[in-house]
This record gives C-alpha cells, structure tokens and sequence, in this order.
C-alpha cells in the first residue's frame, strides 16, 4: 500500500511538473480580434510555415505582444503592417506584394515547373526517336540469332 501512494505522489509531481503556466484571458476582446486578423498575415519568423497566430515560439509570443502594443496606441492594420515590413522584410507577410524584390517567390514555382516540362518533353521524344531507330540486321546476323535461339529451345 505505501508503494502505491509513493507511486501516486511521484506521478502528480512529475505531471505538476510539466504543467505549463495558464496564458490570461484577453483583457480587451476587441485587441484580441484585431490581433487575430493581423498576426493571421504574418509568418512566423521561427517556424516559416505557420502564422504567427498559431506558432507557439517564443519569438512568436514577443511579436504578439509588440502587436498589442500598437494595436493598444490607436495604429491602423496598414501602419501595423508597414511596421512589420520594415523590421523584418517582406518575408514575414504569407503574401508579399508583387514588385521586383518579391518576382521569385510569385514567379518562381511557374518557370520552375515550365522547365521540368520542357525536360519532360525534351526526354520523351528523344526515347521515341531512340526506339524507333532500331538497328537492323542484316541477312547473315538474322541466319545467326535464329539458329542461337533454336540452340537454346533445343536445350531447354
């Protein structure tokens, strides 16, 4: 029995243990909204793939803050963004505009897939072209397989 309890206590320590600390309920729920549809446009800077809205990175927690910050000094979404911009480039927008620094992220993936098509392409005709020229042969070296393969039917 006094296993089992020391089993219990050593359990609820080591779940305690990894309990994380309870994030406060939104203060004002019209900043967190605001927050919400602005951080939804923003990559995380940590983990590239997911918006910062939904990225748990401690970066990710920071730049949700500096968002509050402007949200709470009364910026509009445009100078929240533009702010973004300049700190950490167009790379933090999910959709960069399109100018000339940002033409191979727009235009990349086209002429990436435009070349594989043309290699595509370029391969099969070249294999058609190499099947249809077959070597022949000529009367003697015909004479000559036939009579292998019948040495080999014969065998067998």
């Amino acid at each position: 029995m006094k296993y089992w309890l020391a089993l219990v206590l050593a359990l609820q320590c080591t779940f305690s243990a990894h309990a994380g600390v309870a994030t406060p309920l939104a203060e004002d729920p019209v900043v967190e909204q605001r927050l919400i549809a602005i951080s939804e446009e923003l990559r995380c800077l940590v983990c590239q793939n997911e918006s910062l809205a939904g990225s748990r990175a401690d970066l990710a927690e920071d730049l949700r803050r500096e968002l509050r910050t402007l949200i709470r000094a009364k910026k509009t979404d445009a100078e929240i963004m533009e702010y973004m911009v300049s700190r950490y480039g167009d790379f933090v927008r999910y959709r960069p505009p399109v100018k000339p620094v940002t033409w191979m992220l727009w235009f990349g993936p086209f002429l990436l897939l435009i070349g594989a098509l043309v290699v595509l392409v370029r391969t099969v005709r070249r294999s058609l072209r190499g099947n249809s020229a077959a070597p022949t042969l000529d009367p003697e070296q015909r004479k000559k397989a036939q009579s292998l393969l019948k040495d080999t039917e014969t065998s067998s």
